[in-house]
């Protein structure tokens, strides 16, 4: 039996309604929600909430569920939830993967990001979209 791959990811959004992006150091140097894949005996909740930890240094409450996406290329499966910060602390980036961690307008969003990472952002602040599943195909690149 394999192990299937599961990610988790985070919307965090701040008072002004940007929401919260972190830089990876590596790959494309892109732009991306903060989150990672599940770890041995860990649901998607919890890794949803130990990767802002990690990424970010923000300890976060993990709200609603936005959304699931499978993945075939990678037979793996995305969950993203709406997250709320605890305390008034400003992220901070773990420079083993992260380089930047900011708050950004929905409509302002850096480069370079994927298609995905703006879809399931839009997806998540959209309070009236009624589908939970989603088949991803694969990502295109905004430079």
């Amino acid at each position: 039996m394999s192990n299937k791959p599961v990610g988790a990811a985070a919307v965090i959004t701040n008072s002004e309604g940007q929401v919260l992006l972190v830089k990876h150091n590596y790959g494309k140097f892109n732009w991306e929600l903060p989150g990672g894949l599940s770890e041995q005996n860990e649901s998607a909740q919890e890794t949803a909430k130990r990767e802002v930890l990690e990424e970010t240094g923000l300890a976060v409450s993990v709200g609603r569920l936005t959304g699931v996406y499978y993945e075939p290329r990678n037979d793996m499966h995305h969950f993203v939830f709406i997250c709320r910060v605890l305390g008034d602390q400003p992220p901070q980036p773990d420079a083993a993967e992260v380089t930047e961690c900011r708050y950004y307008d929905i409509d302002e969003l850096p480069r370079p990001i994927s298609d995905f990472t703006i879809k399931r952002i839009r997806e998540a602040l959209n309070t009236d979209h009624d589908r939970l599943f989603h088949l991803i195909g694969p990502r295109e690149w905004l430079e």
